[in-house]
């Protein structure tokens, strides 16, 4: 399936897929035990590129939006834990840059934002309650980059 997406994104309203990935520096992070406060999980496609520097720039550059909702962000990316490593060192990212790395891109698939024919995650973002569930979610075409301020309306909401 050449550039097909492999499952469907989590609808708003259903449970978000458990998950543990590696943060940058080879830590297990499991979705779930980050329930009882809000999450955004954030795919994007690849550490040091462009448009993904700087949407999580300005998730650095704004995070009390996150904090004001004492909400947790995890970044997830295809890239290896060595190379996030290096990217939230380069670029003072202090929240959890995950690796999607081994198998490629499985957690991406789970939540239907990767796409098989450039090898890596699509820019997707969910945001789940403190339950661990789906209450927003928006996929954006390649090379748009995501409005931050749409994040802070959805966790404006969660109440």
């Amino acid at each position: 399936m050449t550039g097909a997406v492999l499952a469907h994104p989590p609808q708003i309203g259903d449970e978000a897929p458990d998950f543990e990935l590696p943060n940058q520096f080879g830590e297990p992070v499991r979705l779930s035990a980050l329930r009882g406060r809000p999450v955004v999980i954030v795919f994007y496609p690849f550490a040091f590129s462009g448009i993904c520097t700087g949407e999580l720039a300005e998730i650095r550059d704004r995070f009390d939006v996150f904090a004001d909702a004492h909400a947790e962000v995890i970044a997830v990316s295809v890239d290896s834990k060595f190379a996030l490593r290096a990217f939230a060192e380069a670029e003072g990212y202090r929240f959890p840059l995950l690796a999607d790395f081994w198998p490629h891109g499985e957690v991406a698939r789970r939540f239907g934002v990767f796409d098989d024919a450039s090898g890596m995650a699509l820019r997707g973002t969910f945001i789940l309650d403190s339950a661990g569930i789906v209450r927003y979610s928006v996929v954006n075409p390649r090379g748009k980059a995501r409005d931050l301020d749409e994040y802070a309306a959805a966790l404006g909401g969660l109440g």
